[in-house]
């Protein structure tokens, strides 16, 4: 799954469905993460049935790639993080990475 990569369109085989869902074969939008994609080996994505939800979809998106946390969180390194974690806190104040 490593190479399907968040805000992608891609063809989905929406079957089987239950009630009133969306079937068959139909674009959708990839909204998950690329590194919950490679991780996980799932994506979550929305199917694309109408002009409007594309608009909303592609705003929403882009909303979220200004947003200063998801920009953050995508400079974080997840060895380094579970290595500070499992050791705790350095005291040494020079040690922390910088921000």
């Amino acid at each position: 799954m490593a190479g399907i990569l968040r805000g992608e369109i891609r063809w989905a085989d929406l079957n089987p469905v239950r009630g009133h869902e969306q079937a068959g074969l139909r674009p959708v939008m990839i909204l998950s993460h690329d590194i919950f994609n490679e991780r996980s080996g799932t994506v979550i994505a929305v199917a694309i049935t109408s002009q409007a939800i594309r608009e909303a979809v592609g705003e929403k998106l882009t909303r979220m790639k200004r947003n200063r946390l998801s920009m953050e969180c995508a400079k974080l390194e997840p060895a380094f993080e579970r290595a500070m974690a499992e050791e705790g806190l350095a005291e040494d104040v020079s040690q922390w990475p910088e921000y």
